[in-house]
């Protein structure tokens, strides 16, 4: 059997702490059992060598005050950053921010970057519906550009669409959906072009941006206003200046669209463990007529240019 060489990029661990914030989620449930072990187990199976770690999060995690959420935030990050120590290896951090205190996520910056040696952060596609683009976030996006950090996006329904169907998960629809929203406000308000030395990685495949790229394309035709100003190298080029994994995204329809607006330099491997298996990710690639080359790339080659440091030493 090969060694194992693919790097996720989207694997979720369970702080308790973690957990207990997210008691009354019921969208939380596979996460509770979840074990350093499991993950392992699953990585060996699916030939995967580095999980980056990362814990999605919103307002409705933190319950606050702010000094309760900055608390909250540094456990888990502490909590990745011995897995990563305990694994020798294995595990990667992207570290969480107190996004909802910007103050306090500048000092987290510092602190997970200096001291954790984190490999980058998570930050949600929105939070209380100010979405990435915002100019809420214009501090820390501006210490991250700094920093030229990486960094990994997960999506959250917004409070504007949550349990719209009490019948259906927010992720079924609102998660791929808020992606888009978020890239979208990235590129319109000129955010992408301001921080070019943020390197982002969006998660499973861009959402539903693939399908309705030509509005984004013709957008000036809906009074979106000075769109050359705002994205001066165009739509599909700053699109591909962005990252796209492959969690929950890993099979002919998502590729099929995503791949003939991105190139192939652009597409990381990612299984939104501990919901997916590295298994089915890597089975349902191989059905997308990708090349073995192209497959590499995915698997780790392109995780590798952005992260050089989670090559095995």
């Amino acid at each position: 059997m090969a060694a194992p060489h693919r790097i996720d990029v989207h694997h979720h661990p369970s702080p308790p702490s973690y957990l207990e914030a997210r008691s009354d989620n019921r969208y939380a449930a596979a996460q509770i059992g979840w074990s350093a072990a499991k993950s392992i187990e699953d990585m060996d199976r699916g030939g995967v060598a580095v999980s980056m770690l990362s814990l999605p999060h919103s307002k409705h995690i933190f319950h606050g005050p702010l000094k309760e959420d900055l608390r909250l935030v540094r456990e888990w990050n502490d909590f990745m950053a011995r897995l990563k120590t305990d694994h020798p290896g294995r595990f990667g951090v992207f570290a969480s921010l107190p996004i909802l205190d910007i103050e306090g996520s500048l000092r987290e910056i510092d602190y997970a970057m200096d001291t954790l040696k984190a490999d980058g952060f998570t930050l949600m596609t929105n939070i209380g519906d100010k979405w990435l683009g915002d100019p809420y976030y214009a501090p820390v996006f501006e210490e991250l550009s700094r920093r030229k950090a990486v960094i990994y996006t997960h999506p959250v329904a917004p409070d504007c669409c949550r349990s719209i169907d009490p019948g259906l998960n927010d992720s079924v629809i609102e998660y791929a959906t808020d992606t888009t929203r978020a890239i979208a406000r990235m590129l319109f308000s000129g955010s992408a072009a301001k921080y070019p030395d943020i390197r982002i990685i969006w998660s499973h495949g861009g959402g539903t941006m693939p399908y309705i790229v030509e509005r984004f394309v013709r957008a000036h035709l809906y009074g979106q206003g000075n769109l050359k100003a705002m994205v001066p190298e165009g739509i599909i080029p700053a699109l591909n200046k962005f990252y796209y994994d492959t969690a929950q995204a890993s099979h002919i329809y998502a590729m099929g669209a995503l791949t003939k607006i991105v190139g192939m330099s652009q597409l990381m491997f990612g299984t939104d463990f501990p919901y997916r298996t590295a298994a089915e990710h890597v089975e349902g690639l191989s059905t997308c007529g990708f090349s073995a080359g192209d497959l590499h790339a995915i698997d780790c080659g392109n995780a590798l240019r952005l992260m050089p440091q989670l090559a095995p030493k």
